[in-house]
């Protein structure tokens, strides 16, 4: 089932990406635009820090000037409420391009490391160097988000680089097609648009390096394009998020925490809490809390509220509200096909072997299922994919951290949803299933960036150098292994 970030429509599967290397020889339509870009990107144009630093600027221009324009086209793909747009969309894309602007001399320059009594002569280093021309590849969930972040990274890395916004906000991806490359050097960054069909053609073209976020299904198909050219990739998937609630937990707290997670987006949030698992004691306390929080944010009718925006396709609203027959539905399950509106709505006794726990749900669906302990939860968390993001709630700081060191996830966040990313000074990625690699501000840089490793030394002192030539002899072996070797440092152990 296509969830999130997916290639939209109906997704290229093996076979079709088959049939179409048999035809596409000499034919495909994307050879040109992407020699273009190799042929600018070997110009070495974009590995001058100034044109990094003016393409950065101009993104932000793009973010300031069509501000508007942006939370029209929101509202109108999937009736984003503009606070979420402005946050999610606008303020965190603005905040990884100032930090790659305060940052950039830094990040660019070579590193030097460590080096072996043979080498103290010698200068060592690691240089960040760009890939070339990279794919980045985005979703409809946050459509602008999805693109232009793992854009400022490869923008600041140096490449050149081919974005393919998803159609399915087709608002959205109009304004990249038709405003962003006015901001941007054409001969470096250029926009296409498509669907599963031309993301397909752009897939058969050798790329430096590739970066999708969609779904795990179609992360498969990417990868395996990206193979026949042996080329680097990061993947930004997704799955089901777990949260443990803790029976000591404030669960007004709780609640809130957790409707506003499940209901950003409607739900259409990739690190979003999937389901719950708690006591069946705690589950009764929490859905009145919950039902509390619902109506404290979105009013008794949610359907009237501004500040809830809407499924984005009629596909999405089919798979999510067939998903409602799952457990019992404790609060809201109400919906309407014309507007794409699915209610907050809060699953009670969900079983493992349920449809809502099958899938991701990627909508403002939460399945709460009971657990008797936390042991229990954990060896649940753990049967299954590691997720993208993790949660826990509980005011005992010890079964927190038993929770964190017991599990695995591309991210966690204690006592809150969500929130971790808006750190820029952490990773975002998954791990397993939700993922392959990382990114935001110096994450992305290096996601973008090789890092080549460099030795300079002297054409002179031979006669050291000599010591590791034939022939060989025990006294040259234990002179090397001295200049070579590294020692364990002494332990010492406090009784």
């Amino acid at each position: 089932m296509d969830t999130k970030g997916d290639i939209p429509g109906k997704a290229p599967t093996g076979s079709d990406i088959g049939k179409m290397d048999s035809k596409a020889a000499g034919m495909n339509p994307y050879v040109g635009l992407v020699s273009s870009l190799r042929a600018a990107w070997l110009t070495g144009k974009t590995r001058a820090a100034e044109h990094r630093v003016s393409q950065l600027e101009a993104l932000r221009r793009f973010l300031d000037e069509k501000k508007q324009p942006i939370l029209d086209a929101m509202a109108s793909d999937m009736r984003k409420p503009p606070f979420e747009v402005e946050l999610s969309e606008i303020v965190l894309v603005k905040n990884e391009v100032n930090y790659a602007l305060n940052n950039l001399s830094s990040w660019m320059k070579d590193e030097f490391v460590e080096k072996n009594l043979v080498t103290q002569l010698d200068t060592a280093f690691i240089r960040k160097e760009p890939y070339g021309v990279v794919l980045i590849i985005g979703a409809w969930n946050y459509p602008l988000n999805l693109i232009l972040v793992p854009l400022v990274g490869a923008i600041a890395a140096g490449n050149c680089v081919i974005i393919k916004p998803s159609e399915i906000c087709s608002s959205t991806e109009k304004i990249l097609a038709e405003t962003l490359p006015s901001y941007l050097d054409n001969d470096c960054f250029a926009v296409v648009t498509g669907g599963p069909a031309e993301t397909t053609q752009l897939l058969e073209n050798k790329f430096d390096y590739i970066f999708f976020t969609g779904s795990p299904q179609v992360g498969k198909i990417v990868m395996a394009a990206a193979a026949k050219h042996l080329t680097p990739l990061t993947l930004e998937l997704g799955g089901k998020n777990p949260c443990y609630v803790a029976d000591e937990s404030d669960l007004q707290n709780v609640a809130n925490r957790l409707v506003w997670g499940r209901c950003f987006n409607a739900g259409q949030t990739c690190i979003a809490p999937d389901y719950v698992l708690c006591s069946a004691e705690t589950q009764e306390k929490l859905l009145p809390a919950l039902r509390h929080a619902i109506t404290q944010f979105f009013g008794p009718e949610p359907r009237e509220s501004p500040d809830f925006a809407r499924i984005i396709s009629d596909k999405q609203f089919q798979r999510i509200r067939a998903l409602l027959g799952s457990g019992r539905v404790a609060i809201g399950g109400q919906t309407d096909e014309r507007e794409r509106y699915i209610a907050p709505t809060v699953l009670a006794d969900v079983q493992p072997s349920e449809p809502a726990m099958q899938e991701e749900i990627f909508g403002p669906v939460l399945p709460i299922i009971t657990v008797p302990n936390v042991d229990e939860a954990i060896a649940f968390i753990n049967r299954r994919e590691r997720p993208l993001a993790m949660y826990v709630f509980a005011s005992d700081s010890k079964l927190v951290h038993r929770v964190l060191e017991q599990t695995s996830s591309g991210g966690f966040g204690a006592n809150d949803t969500m929130m971790q990313t808006t750190l820029i000074s952490l990773p975002f990625g998954g791990i397993g299933n939700s993922g392959l690699g990382s990114y935001h501000s110096k994450f992305s840089f290096d996601t973008f960036s090789h890092h080549r490793a460099c030795l300079l030394r002297s054409l002179g002192l031979e006669t050291v150098n000599a010591l590791r030539y034939p022939p060989y002899s025990e006294r040259k072996m234990g002179l090397v292994t001295s200049a070579f070797e590294i020692k364990r440092k002494g332990t010492c152990t406090l009784l």
